[in-house]
């Protein structure tokens, strides 16, 4: 046995399992790093989110299942959930800690965790209502969020001929 395989948890950890997560987020820090103030205001419809506000809420949805939800680390992912009622102000790199620090935190944990993991319940209270969701749920359903709203982030800015990234 490697000195690798020794100190490694037993079992494959959820950083194997989900590569590829950890890419996609680099992607969206890549996209959003060179935009101006004004280009993360630009949106593929009046009505519809901003890049500034689809950056934001993907934060948000990170912290409040790994924060809330799943209760790692909330002091300091929780102040991010706020980002879903509205969007930081500032200059992108605002948006880029948000998105950075809570990846971190998700990145973390899935190099802790392993297989048998997945099947933890997270149970409690939301909106007076009684809720229960095993932990594969909760990865999922970011790994589908993080994918929805990206796409929606990298459409609107090659709608306005902007770069986007390569998937």
């Amino acid at each position: 046995m490697t000195e690798a395989e020794q100190t490694r948890p037993r079992g494959r950890t959820l950083t194997e399992i989900y590569r590829g997560w950890d890419r996609y987020q680099q992607l969206l820090v890549e996209a959003l790093a060179p935009l101006s103030e004004e280009q993360l205001e630009l949106r593929a419809a009046p009505q519809l989110r901003s890049v500034r506000q689809l950056a934001a809420h993907i934060a948000a949805a990170r912290a409040g299942w790994f924060g809330g939800v799943m209760e790692i680390k909330p002091e300091q992912l929780l102040p991010y959930t706020s980002w879903n009622i509205e969007a930081p102000d500032g200059p992108v790199t605002v948006l880029i800690e948000g998105l950075e620090t809570t990846w971190q935190i998700i990145e973390e944990q899935l190099g802790q965790w392993t297989l048998a993991d997945l099947e933890t319940t997270f149970s409690g209270v939301w909106r007076d209502e009684p809720y229960s969701y095993v932990c594969q749920e909760i990865i999922w359903h970011l790994i589908e969020h993080d994918l929805h709203h990206g796409g929606e982030l990298f459409l609107i800015l090659g709608s306005h001929g902007l770069p986007t990234p390569e998937l």
